[in-house]
């Protein structure tokens, strides 16, 4: 458990930095918050890419506090387990039913080796997966897929390059459904959100699985780069309102500055957050928590649960 805590703090390092830069004792109570050191509170929240929205809760919550009761850190960490409370997205496991993932988002977030990582993890837990590759228009998404399945010993479905993606959808969704797959997961191809033809073939593949079953696919995950800070919100928002999204992955962690991110999309969307992506190791996917989130962001509230 420690090593998996160690994973999550170092991969947001850089954010805790960029969030405390400039403050001192932001642990201690005191008579007022200075404001010196809420401007420079704002500028570091700013800074670590919470985004304006969340920012402007932060600081509001922080200007009606009382500094005697609560610390700066445990005003602003409240502040955000409030935001954050129905943020952990919940896998079901053990079920008779195929659970059918379909993997979206633009090119360049992760969505291959993410697919690959999300297969091992649900191997640590016993479930029997099957890849899909759907993402035909790269002939190299094909081939690293590959890679991984073979390395993980996973079956993956695919096809040639400039095949129709949603054939593969078909195939590999006909293949775990008569074989007792407990998860079938669909790497799809980067597109960009502000394409409306690739966002139509996202469209055409979800009809094509649901001939199979009414709800399929359950799961429709938004995977996310994380070191884009708020960028990825205006790409969430797109998808979300194209194919109605179920959750979302958010990648390349490892280090960056910009993990405020995290609670901006969460807050505007509402969806859930399953994993976060902390490097390129198959067991670098982790399973979101806030709470340890937090902790390694902000650090531990030491204390009273209200201000």
């Amino acid at each position: 458990m420690f090593e998996v805590f160690k994973k999550i703090k170092d991969g947001f390092v850089n954010t805790h930095k960029k969030l405390w830069a400039g403050l001192l004792n932001p642990f201690r109570k005191s008579e007022s918050f200075a404001s010196e050191t809420l401007e420079q509170l704002e500028a570091n929240l700013y800074g670590a890419d919470f985004g304006p929205e969340v920012v402007e809760k932060i600081m509001q919550q922080v200007k009606n506090s009382d500094p005697k009761c609560c610390s700066l850190l445990q005003v602003v960490r409240l502040t955000l387990e409030a935001m954050l409370h129905d943020s952990e997205g919940t896998l079901p496991l053990a079920i008779q039913q195929p659970q059918v993932v379909l993997l979206l988002g633009v090119n360049g977030v992760g969505k291959t080796t993410t697919a690959a990582k999300l297969a091992h993890y649900l191997q640590t837990q016993n479930e029997k997966v099957l890849l899909g590759s759907c993402d035909t228009f790269r002939a190299a998404a094909d081939q690293q897929l590959k890679r991984w399945a073979e390395q993980l010993h996973i079956e993956c479905v695919r096809s040639h390059q400039g095949a129709d993606a949603a054939a593969v959808a078909h195939d590999t969704c006909q293949a775990g459904v008569h074989r007792n797959y407990n998860w079938i997961l669909l790497d799809t191809a980067g597109r960009l959100h502000n394409k409306t033809h690739l966002v139509e073939e996202l469209k055409k593949i979800i009809r094509v699985v649901k001939k199979f079953q009414d709800n399929f696919p359950q799961h429709k995950w938004l995977v996310v780069d994380g070191s884009l800070g708020t960028n990825s919100i205006t790409q969430a928002k797109v998808f979300h309102e194209a194919v109605g999204l179920t959750g979302m992955i958010v990648t390349k962690l490892d280090g960056t500055s910009k993990g405020g991110a995290i609670v901006g999309i969460h807050d505007q969307l509402k969806l859930p957050i399953y994993f976060i992506g902390l490097g390129e190791a198959c067991d670098d996917l982790q399973k979101f928590s806030y709470a340890s989130y937090l902790d390694a962001i902000i650090g531990s509230s030491n204390g009273s649960s209200t201000c």
